[in-house]
């Protein structure tokens, strides 16, 4: 992606544009390794080589992560009076636009998508891209085939009805069971909602994997790490968006 330079390193979060157009002018700003003194030359973010001061730059501006969110931190950009998943990140990726690909629930933990890609998180989220998300839920009570039968049919949820998904039963108890819930949607507590449609409350949920990926079991709760060229590529074909990138 071509950039001015004063633009890409206000992207980064480096500084404000009116500073980072003095040091520019200083001759602080490298590209490449050679000094460059105009802010508004244009240069390849993904791929230049950036220095400011002295200091090595990570100057791509397109990137994409995998997290491994745990409970009690909201899905959101900022929030005022409650964690976030994006405080579990280095500044630089609220900088550059890297966003959630949806939500999940503050309680919920399990894989989330982050993206600078807007695109590719508009098609990743439509319900018509079906694009499957998979639940692993301990619920109280023990699903049956009815619960399973309901889940396959599409749900009528009261305000929207769910697209039919599919409930596997991994271990089933009289006072608690554990199943998974592989969905194409992700409306509002929907997963939690489901389950409780077919008379099962959500003790506990966690997803493992969002279309072509899972959850890397190498990460802890909290963690996070940019996705593989082989992963990105599979969410690109997830989307639709393989040819035009």
């Amino acid at each position: 992606m071509k950039m001015r330079l004063d633009r890409w390193l206000t992207t980064l979060g480096a500084g404000s544009r009116s500073e980072v157009k003095t040091w520019i002018r200083g001759g602080e700003a490298a590209v490449n390794g050679r000094i460059i003194r105009d802010p508004a030359l244009s240069f390849e973010t993904e791929t230049d080589a950036l220095s400011l001061r002295g200091k090595t730059l990570d100057g791509r501006v397109v990137r994409h992560v995998m997290m491994y969110k745990p409970a009690g931190v909201l899905t959101a950009a900022r929030d005022p009076k409650q964690p976030t998943v994006m405080d579990l990140l280095p500044p630089v990726y609220r900088s550059i636009g890297c966003m959630p690909v949806g939500r999940l629930d503050k309680d919920t933990t399990g894989i989330l998508i982050f993206t600078c890609d807007g695109e590719m998180n508009h098609r990743l989220l439509s319900p018509g891209r079906h694009v499957e998300k998979v639940y692993r839920a301990l619920v109280r009570g023990t699903p049956g085939p009815e619960a399973v039968a309901a889940f396959a049919g599409g749900m009528d949820l009261g305000d929207f009805t769910a697209q039919p998904a599919r409930l596997t039963i991994l271990s089933a108890g009289a006072e608690v069971s554990l199943a998974e819930a592989a969905v194409s949607e992700g409306k509002f507590h929907q997963v939690k909602r489901m389950f409780a449609a077919a008379g099962h409350e959500v003790l506990e949920l966690h997803r493992r994997s969002f279309g072509p990926l899972e959850l890397d079991p190498l990460l802890q709760e909290g963690g996070w790490r940019e996705l593989t060229s082989a992963e990105l590529a599979a969410l690109h074909r997830a989307a639709g968006i393989e040819e035009s990138r």
